[in-house]
């Protein structure tokens, strides 16, 4: 049954009730979840208002939605205005041959609806739809025209050598147009759609069958060919932009060899996509021409053919060109680009800033002097981070909530001397609350902060096997005169992941203290001002706490919000538009403050000819550690210093947001003493000094001189023994022809799928040499031997390799620490701390140092007595027995400030009485009686030494 849905009376039959009614529904559903969606978004945006201002910031946070607002505002007006023009001009060029009526399927029921008054609303609704999209969609890539709009106009001295094109327009402008070109083609393609349906609507189909008998026919004023030919006009004319831009990013492209503008490219896909732009330029021409004398469909084919010819004419002679022009002599073809292409390469990833220099890697003793390398020596770092970790997780998280997320490496003056030490907060995890004590109050007013940090040297063993503390405990106590922490209390750091409340009526746990508890109030100026009701109900609304936060007791006026605690979602909200380093750092302050320092990074993925590698899954050809972020770890206030001031992305920025920065010169003395060189540029330049460590373009090209990054033993992701690329190493040390030692950042490189030692790379993180490098470069004529080959050394000595076996049965395994490949004085020292673990306690225990010169191997059960086997010719031991007398504190640097004087001789040998005790009970259970006697031997001599002391 059919009914006709207009003005005018149904044909025949009753018409249904309101067959309307489910249209309606869902439109009036899909405005209700608009104004659901917008009442979200207010609410949100009032709440990030009242973040950013809380931390000094809402300027910042009016500049970001001003810009946001302002983008999609524009976009979607012009889209609106001229999709609806459009769209207009396309209803009356086809009125007359709209058909009156068109049957439709609604609730199992035929109807016929009228055409025209549907395309009357479509269309604006469609140009809505379509340019809120748009709106949206560029509004979410604001920083590029940000950065285009406030990119600095000084001229620059660096200009690519085929357009001659300053680099910030590669970086700034390219970009943007870019971005606009996407915009362009999207109301291109919504136009050209919009004309291709009112061509079939009108019967486009019938006309072209009868184009030939009846032309005067589809040449009325209404022909449907007019808006086609007008739509496909505009779309060419918008692919010419988009091609002719194209051709600046020939500097972009990737090849084989390397990246940037090659030979073929240069000679003849340069000049060919402009005569493509132009061929379509014309081709648009012929479009338009097409639309207002006689439309035919032919000349709407005529107008893409001049651009399509003229592509596939480029492909043909770019192809001819490579395979015979390039391939035969592509050396020679290809050496200025590749010439051009490691120059700004190397400019683009800093490595301009390192420096190269010969090391001579000698072999003998004398070579390493060192006695002029003390510094070095004194702060060999034996404490792996992994044991470390584990060990603290042992003695001071004190309760199962605790955790130790990280271990940070740094240097700190201790009593007039500089020392290399370990750090790590200690962290409230609310996931490892009892489930009995998992309620609102407990984990949003009670549970709210970690408590405090440990510090230890990195060479510093107990009798006991624990690390050297210069600060732990809770209350936190230090060992040291003049360093202290005044505020433990951790509300913001890398696990604190929970919204809380604080001052309020409801204490805040502090830390244990004995069978109670500490309580204490939040003190601070951090986090949003709860305020009075109607405040606390909507921010209890974007909380999820809309059933209790505004009805608590426990909620004052001046009680606080802290949220987005965790710190790197922290300083990702303020500046969305960095790349942030994964591995922030904690520095205990001159006045005893606890704070973070975060790197971030300026990146570009439009660096003119520059190579792309990927950080963090994301191509980049261009990165800057331009700004140096430092968080409170009590009050969460954010500061970003700019370390960079050359980088001209940094600096666009800064002019966007003026309050967010500041001059790395006022930052305070006490923290600026702590920056070093990030882990995350240094991995990234690693992998690129690889490579364009080669800059002579023959040796580039030939790939003869490639360098990895080394190899050691390690674990895997999944727990089993594999070569894993040595990771960087924080390490205080004298730098071969420095004066004094200093904190560098370190890694050695074997030639690609070899294992010997080829370089050395250090960022220098102190003084005036911050954010440089310096790369020492090994002889090529004689082999120096890499991490891989110091470990086959190890398992080849019969002696340890024995005891190692010994060491991995009966319920413990062996823990290697890093490989360590330290220069000193001519020589390279090799350093590799063993460790013992029962498999019952997670807690690992030092029971050997290894030492290595390329020709000499040497180890003990403590560092002094490996030293002393290296350097003094005295014999390597697997026991404290040969060293105790002598070395009764051989774990301990010599230099300690007071309050850390090493333990005695006595004490030694009374640890290694308990272990060979152990060891010989084990053996015997196992039934080695052989090796059970030996330990039960040595037992006998070390109780002698004992039973010697006592008298």
């Amino acid at each position: 049954m059919a009914y006709t849905i207009d003005s005018q009376q149904h044909r025949f039959g009753s018409p249904p009730r309101h067959p309307w009614r489910r249209p309606v529904q869902i439109l009036a559903g899909m405005v209700l979840l608009g104004l659901i969606f917008s009442a979200s978004s207010l609410l949100s945006s009032w709440v990030n208002l009242l973040w950013f201002d809380s931390l000094g910031y809402g300027e910042v946070y009016w500049k970001m939605l001003t810009l946001q607002a302002g983008i999609f505002a524009g976009v979607t007006l012009i889209t609106f205005v001229v999709l609806w023009l459009a769209f207009a001009a396309l209803f009356r060029m086809h009125r007359q041959g709209l058909p009156g009526s068109q049957a439709i399927l609604l609730s199992g029921q035929t109807f016929q609806i009228s055409v025209e008054p549907v395309l009357r609303i479509l269309s604006p609704v469609a140009a809505v739809l379509v340019a809120m999209l748009s709106g949206v969609t560029i509004a979410g890539d604001w920083p590029t025209l940000a950065l285009f709009w406030y990119a600095p106009r000084s001229a620059s001295s660096l200009a690519d050598p085929i357009f001659g094109r300053p680099v910030s327009f590669y970086l700034f402008t390219l970009p943007a147009w870019n971005l606009l070109n996407d915009w362009l083609l999207a109301l291109a393609l919504a136009i050209s759609v919009a004309a291709a349906i009112y061509f079939v609507i009108t019967g486009s189909t019938r006309a072209l069958r009868n184009e030939g008998a009846d032309e005067r026919r589809i040449d009325t004023p209404g022909s449907p060919w007019r808006g086609l030919s007008l739509a496909i006009s505009f779309l060419l004319l918008v692919v010419a932009m988009m091609v002719f831009v194209s051709r600046y990013e020939l500097l972009l492209e990737h090849h084989t060899l390397f990246d940037g503008i090659s030979y073929t490219d240069a000679h003849i896909t340069a000049y060919g996509l402009l005569l493509v732009s132009l061929a379509l330029v014309l081709g648009s021409v012929i479009a338009a021409s097409n639309a207002v004398r006689l439309p035919r469909g032919r000349t709407l084919a005529l107008a893409i053919a001049p651009a399509g010819i003229t592509y596939v004419v480029l492909g043909l002679v770019g192809w001819y060109v490579a395979s015979f022009v390039v391939k035969p002599n592509e050396l020679v073809r290809e050496t200025p680009y590749i010439s051009q292409n490691i120059q700004t390469t190397r400019r683009a990833f800093g490595l301009d800033r390192f420096y190269q220099q010969e090391f001579p890697a000698e072999t003998t003793v004398d070579a390493a002097d060192p006695a002029n390398n003390q510094p070095t020596l004194e702060n060999i770092r034996l404490w792996d981070w992994h044991a470390l970790q584990d060990t603290l997780r042992q003695v001071q998280e004190i309760r199962t909530y605790y955790d130790f997320p990280d271990i940070d490496i740094d240097r700190y003056n201790l009593n007039g001397t500089t020392h290399e030490v370990m750090l790590a907060a200690r962290e409230l995890n609310v996931d490892r609350l009892p489930e009995s004590s998992r309620n609102w109050i407990n984990e949003r007013l009670t549970y709210t902060h970690g408590y405090g940090v440990t510090m230890n040297t990195v060479n510093g063993f107990t009798p006991e096997g624990l690390p050297v503390f210069l600060l732990s405990n809770m209350p936190v106590q230090s060992t040291v005169p003049g360093l202290s922490v005044t505020r433990p209390e951790v509300y913001f750091g890398e696990l604190t992941n929970t919204d809380v409340y604080v001052k309020t009526r409801q204490q805040e746990f502090d830390y244990p203290q004995g069978q109670s508890n500490n309580f204490t109030s939040y003190q601070g100026n951090g986090g949003i001002v709860l305020g009075g009701f109607l405040r606390r109900l909507l921010l209890s609304i974007y909380e999820g706490d809309l059933g209790k936060l505004p009805f608590s007791d426990d909620i004052k006026p001046d009680s606080r919000l802290l949220m987005r605690r965790d710190i790197a979602d922290r300083v990702a909200a303020l500046a969305p538009f960095l790349s942030f380093d994964e591995d922030p750092y904690l520095v205990v302050g001159d006045k005893g403050r606890l704070f973070w320092i975060l790197d971030a990074y300026t990146t570009s993925d439009s660096y003119p000819e520059s190579t792309h590698y990927a950080l963090d899954g994301n191509p980049v050809n261009y990165i800057r550690n331009s700004v140096k972020v430092v968080i409170d770890a009590y009050n969460g206030s954010a500061t970003f210093y700019v370390f960079d001031s050359s980088d001209s992305i940094i600096n666009a920025y800064r002019r966007i947001f003026p309050s967010l920065f500041r001059d790395a010169s006022l930052m305070p003395m006490d923290l600026r003493r702590h920056v070093r060189y990030p882990e995350g540029i240094f991995n990234l330049q690693s992998d690129v000094y690889g490579l364009y460590h080669m800059t002579d373009p023959e040796v580039f090209f030939n790939r003869e001189d490639l360098w990895t990054v080394a190899t050691e033993n390690g674990v895997d992701a999944d727990g089993n023994q594999a070569m894993m690329p040595v990771q960087p190493n924080f390490v205080l040390m004298k730098l071969p022809g420095e004066s004094s030692a200093e904190f560098v950042e370190i890694l050695p490189f074997t030639p690609a799928n070899r294992n010997n030692l080829i370089g050395w790379i250090a960022g220098r993180c102190d003084g005036a040499h911050y954010g440089t490098g310096v790369v020492y470069d090994f002889p090529k004529t004689r082999l120096v031997d890499g991490p891989q080959q110091i470990e086959a050394r190890i398992d080849q000595n019969a002696q340890l390799s024995g005891q190692l076996t010994l060491w991995n049965q009966q319920g413990s395994h062996v823990l290697r620490g890093s490989l360590l490949v330290i220069p000193s004085g001519k020589a390279l020292l090799y350093a590799e701390p063993i460790y013992l673990q029962a498999q019952e306690s997670p807690m690992p225990e030092l029971r050997l140092v290894v030492l290595a010169l390329q020709d000499r191997l040497a180890y003990g059960p403590t560092f002094s007595s490996a030293l002393a086997a290296l350097f003094a010719g005295e014999p390597s031991s697997l026991t404290a027995v040969e060293t105790a007398q002598a070395a009764p504190a051989a774990n301990m640097p010599a230099n300690l400030p007071s309050g850390l004087a090493p333990q005695t001789a006595t004490n030694t040998l009374i640890l290694q009485a308990s272990q060979d005790f152990s060891d010989y009970q084990r053996l015997t259970a196992a039934g080695k009686l052989a090796e059970a006697g030996e330990k039960l031997d040595a037992l006998k001599q070390v109780l002698g030494e004992l039973s010697a002391r006592v008298k």
